[in-house]
């Protein structure tokens, strides 16, 4: 179903800027591995106690790592720097954490705060904790490169196409470009947005020739009408005047593939 250019308003949960498929199962995972293992002396408690300490401690940290995330990824691209990616989320999460950490220890395990001299003991178990989860995180999230092709001779359209707003019916589509949770079709009679993820889309790009050429991107080939290169980096200009990036992380990809 397709949407206006100005997104709709908020619905169950769209509040929450939060990768439930990856994050919540991995904040999940770990929570259960630390308290399984009795991590940092929390051994000395029973099971139940430790999943109840770790595993809301863990999402908590999840939630406001991917609200974080956010912010660094305008300025950090992964797919290009994914350690410094892991580095920035680690700092930027580490903070608030470690002070979360520090009061919800004192009132579980003694049902006291703790004084603020014991503050600093947490900053190297908070700083483990939170690379391990930003390095899964990052890594996971990091798209493989994929190409989409055209179908063979009497096969029908891309599935994708029926997801095209109405004023958008029966155009070319050049290129799909993701905005946080919306994706915005640019298409030869112009552009508009659907509530959808970029990898669920490109599944269903099938059919069509074209490629992911940005973790924010998928492109159809003959929507590209020239290619710049510089530093080592490629841009790639479609019909229309779009400018679009090409990662380092699929460049090989599509110089393997002649895009240039």
């Amino acid at each position: 179903m397709g949407a206006s250019a100005d997104p709709p308003g908020p619905g169950p949960l769209r509040w929450l800027p939060f990768r439930f498929d990856r994050g919540v199962g991995v904040a999940v995972g770990a929570g259960v591995v630390l308290a399984l293992t009795g991590a940092f002396g929390t051994n000395i408690v029973p099971l139940w106690l430790r999943l109840a300490y770790w595993v809301p401690l863990i999402l908590v940290g999840a939630v406001w790592a991917t609200l974080c995330s956010r912010l660094i990824e305008r300025v950090v691209d992964p797919d290009e720097q994914p350690w410094l990616t892991v580095a920035a989320l680690s700092a930027a999460t580490a903070g608030p954490v470690v002070v979360l950490v520090w009061l919800v220890t004192g009132l579980v395990f003694e049902n006291e705060i703790y004084p603020l001299d014991r503050l600093a003991h947490f900053v190297g178990p908070v700083l483990v904790v939170t690379v391990a989860i930003s390095a899964i995180n990052v890594f996971l999230g990091r798209p493989p490169p994929v190409q989409t092709h055209a179908g063979a001779g009497g096969s029908g359209p891309a599935r994708f196409l029926d997801r095209l707003p109405p004023k958008l019916r029966g155009a070319t589509l050049h290129a799909v470009q993701a905005e946080d949770h919306y994706l915005r079709l640019h298409t030869d009679r112009g552009s508009d947005l659907i509530l959808m993820r970029l990898s669920d889309a490109v599944a269903e790009l099938e059919g069509l020739e074209g490629a992911r050429t940005h973790r924010s991107w998928w492109v159809a080939r003959d929507a590209v009408r020239d290619v710049a290169r510089s530093d080592g980096r490629a841009a790639l200009t479609l019909e229309g005047g779009i400018v679009v990036p090409v990662s380092r992380r699929y460049a090989r990809a599509l110089r393997e593939a002649g895009w240039y």
